[in-house]
């Protein structure tokens, strides 16, 4: 391995690694991508790579399909809601680093809400859909990726994107005033006041609180703003500053978010996503096994990455 072709791949590390989170959600497992796309890329011939960063991409996207199929097996068993990996600012900036100058949007590319509702997808439409929406590909290189026809191609693009498109949460705040409104929440949820609450709910918000079986969660998702409220109130009432409850404004998956601390550490990630200035979906993660990442890389001692 000469260190130009090494040289080469740590320049599309980043590309990769965006490419296998948004098809799995998980940060491990699109690690485990990298590192397998790196293995074949010292084993291929040189003679065979035209397009360094297309024959990455494409060994990258099947190697993600293959694990996205064994993975939609173990979460057909899932215990409640599956919600992504939340991200903090750190590796938003590591995925940042492959976006074009004028991809403003993506946070919203990596936000737990669209990662959410492309787990509705087939892998293939997952597929499709990520490299020409987050990745600017045309179909012709999809086509290489996916190894089917253009034609076919666009179709799984045109599927995909009428499936998200009816589910997709429109954004109607910006980052400042997303911010303002969270913490509003948070504070009205800490004064246990119902009315500060609902005020602050649609009539229609979801909310989707992921413990996998590891942590106390509820088992399907939380429909209505009476019922959400409850819920909201009922957490907070279990913990006191004096237990060691803190919370960290900071982002997850570039989004305005919190941080809920205990004296065991990170109890709980909080997004939500906002239809005027009412919330209309609220994501709660607490299986401990998609904190250990950002319990490493919180930082509470220091000053927040928000």
């Amino acid at each position: 391995m000469t260190q130009e072709r090494l040289r080469i791949f740590e320049t599309q590390r980043s590309h990769l690694l965006g490419i296998a989170y948004r098809m799995l959600g998980e940060m491990s497992a699109a690690e485990d991508v990298v590192q397998e796309a790196w293995l074949r890329w010292q084993r291929a011939e040189p003679a065979d790579i035209r397009d360094p960063r297309a024959w990455l991409s494409a060994v990258s996207v099947r190697l993600s399909l293959d694990a996205l199929r064994k993975a939609r097996a173990r979460r057909e068993t899932y215990v409640g809601p599956w919600l992504p990996e939340p991200l903090l600012p750190d590796d938003m900036r590591v995925f940042a680093a492959d976006a074009p100058a004028a991809r403003a949007e993506l946070a919203w590319d990596l936000s737990l809400a669209l990662l959410h509702i492309l787990e509705r997808l087939s892998p293939e439409e997952r597929a499709a859909l990520i490299l020409h929406d987050a990745f600017d590909c045309d179909y012709a290189t999809i086509a290489q990726a996916l190894e089917k026809s253009e034609p076919a191609c666009r179709k799984l693009v045109s599927r995909a994107r009428e499936r998200v498109k009816s589910r997709r949460p429109r954004h109607t705040v910006t980052k400042e005033q997303h911010r303002a409104l969270v913490d509003k929440f948070v504070l009205a949820a800490a004064s246990n006041d119902p009315n500060q609450i609902s005020g602050l709910l649609a009539s229609d918000v979801i909310l989707y609180s992921d413990g996998g079986g590891r942590a106390a969660a509820a088992l399907n998702p939380i429909y209505g703003a009476d019922r959400v409220m409850r819920f909201a109130m009922g957490v907070m009432r279990k913990f006191a500053p004096a237990d060691g409850f803190t919370l960290e404004p900071t982002e997850i998956n570039g989004t305005p978010g919190f941080l809920l601390h205990t004296n065991d550490g990170v109890h709980s990630a909080l997004t939500m996503e906002f239809h005027g200035e009412l919330i209309s979906a609220i994501y709660l993660v607490r299986n401990p096994e998609k904190l250990t990442r950002v319990s490493r890389l919180s930082s509470v001692g220091s000053s927040p990455s928000a």
